[in-house]
C-alpha cells in the first residue's frame, strides 16, 4: 500500500509542475497589471513599485523565482491585499470552502444514493420518474440560478434565513450556499446510482442470490456494494468541483472563502493570489483521486495495488 501511494505521489508532480507553470505564463499574458488603476500612477511609484515586488525582472527569472519560493512552501505576498501574504488568506478562507464543499458532499450522498437506489428499485414507476425528473433539473439549473431563488424565497419572503454573510460559521449562514453547492452534486449521485443498480441488478451474481431465496434487502445490499464503484470514482472529481465550484456561491453570498478570494484575485490580477488559489486546488484534485483509489481497492479485491 504504501509504496502505491508513493508512486502515485512521484506521478503527480510532473503534473502539478505543468499546472503550475501554464497557470504562471497565462497570468503573465493576461491584459493588465496588480498595479494598474483607473487612476495611473506617477511613473516613479510604478518603478519602485515592480522592483520591490520583482515585476521589474524578465519572465523566466520571475518564473524561477516563484517556483523556488513555492518549493519552500512560500506562496508570496498579496498584490491586492497589502497586508496579507497567500499562506494567511488561505489560513483564513481555505476552512470556510472545505467546510462548505464537505458538507455539501456529504448531503449529496447521503440524499442521493439512496434516491438513487429507490429509482432502480422502483424502476419505471412513479417514484422512479420522480427522482429523475427531479435530478435533471438539479443537473440543468446552474448555481448562479438556484442561489438568488434560495435567497429570494426563503431570506426575503419567509425571512427564514438570512441572503448572505458567515457571520463566524452560524449554521444559519451555511444551510443556503450548502443547498446550492450539494443540489447538482445530488443529481448527479442519484442518476449514477440508479444507473449502476440497474446494470449491477441484471448481473447473474444477483440472479444466483435470488435464487437462493435471499430477501430483497440482502440482495439490494450486496447489489449496492458493487454498483457503488461509479460512485466512488465520481467522487474525487466532485470533491474538486465543489471546492472549486464555490467561487460563485461563495461570491454571491459572501462568503470569505478562497473561492472569493480567487474571484477578488482574478479582477485586479493578483498574480501570486490566482496562482496560490491554483496550486492548492491542483494539490487537492491530486489527493483526492488517491483517495479515490484506495477506496476502490477496499471496496473491490480485484483491484491490485502493486
Amino acid at each position: 500500500m504504501l509504496p502505491f501511494i508513493l508512486r502515485r505521489f512521484l506521478s503527480a508532480i510532473p503534473t502539478l509542475f505543468l499546472v503550475v507553470t501554464l497557470s504562471f505564463l497565462l497570468m503573465r499574458l493576461a491584459p493588465g497589471g496588480p498595479f494598474d488603476l483607473e487612476r495611473p500612477l506617477d511613473a516613479a511609484v510604478m518603478a519602485n513599485l515592480r522592483r520591490i515586488y520583482q515585476l521589474d525582472r524578465p519572465l523566466h527569472e520571475q518564473y524561477l523565482t516563484y517556483l523556488g519560493a513555492l518549493l519552500r512552501g512560500d506562496l508570496g505576498p498579496s498584490y491586492f491585499f497589502r497586508d496579507f501574504t497567500i499562506a494567511e488568506l488561505f489560513k483564513q478562507g481555505l476552512p470556510v470552502s472545505m467546510r462548505l464543499g464537505a458538507s455539501a458532499l456529504a448531503i449529496a450522498l447521503m440524499v442521493g444514493a439512496p434516491l438513487g437506489v429507490l429509482a432502480a428499485l422502483r424502476r419505471n414507476n412513479a417514484a422512479d420518474h420522480a427522482v429523475m425528473g427531479l435530478a435533471t433539473m438539479g443537473i440543468t439549473i446552474p448555481g448562479f440560478v438556484v442561489a438568488p431563488v434560495l435567497q429570494i424565497v426563503f431570506g426575503l419572503m419567509l425571512a427564514w434565513l438570512p441572503v448572505g454573510g458567515w457571520n463566524g460559521g452560524a449554521t444559519r449562514n451555511t444551510i443556503l450556499p450548502i443547498v446550492t453547492l450539494a443540489l447538482p452534486q445530488l443529481a448527479v449521485i442519484a442518476r449514477m446510482t440508479r444507473a449502476a443498480m440497474i446494470e449491477t441488478l441484471r448481473a447473474d451474481h444477483i440472479r444466483t442470490l435470488h435464487a437462493q431465496g435471499l430477501s430483497g434487502t440482502t440482495v439490494a445490499m450486496h447489489a449496492l456494494r458493487a454498483a457503488a464503484l461509479p460512485i466512488v470514482s465520481h467522487l474525487g472529481p466532485a470533491a474538486a468541483t465543489l471546492l472549486t465550484g464555490s467561487v460563485v456561491v461563495e461570491t454571491i453570498f459572501g462568503i470569505p472563502g478562497i473561492g472569493r478570494y480567487f474571484v477578488d484575485g482574478a479582477l485586479n490580477r493578483d498574480y501570486t493570489l490566482v496562482m496560490g488559489t491554483v496550486v492548492v486546488v491542483a494539490l487537492f484534485v491530486l489527493v483526492f483521486n488517491l483517495a479515490v483509489d484506495l477506496l476502490h481497492a477496499l471496496l473491490d479485491p480485484r483491484i491490485r495495488l502493486g
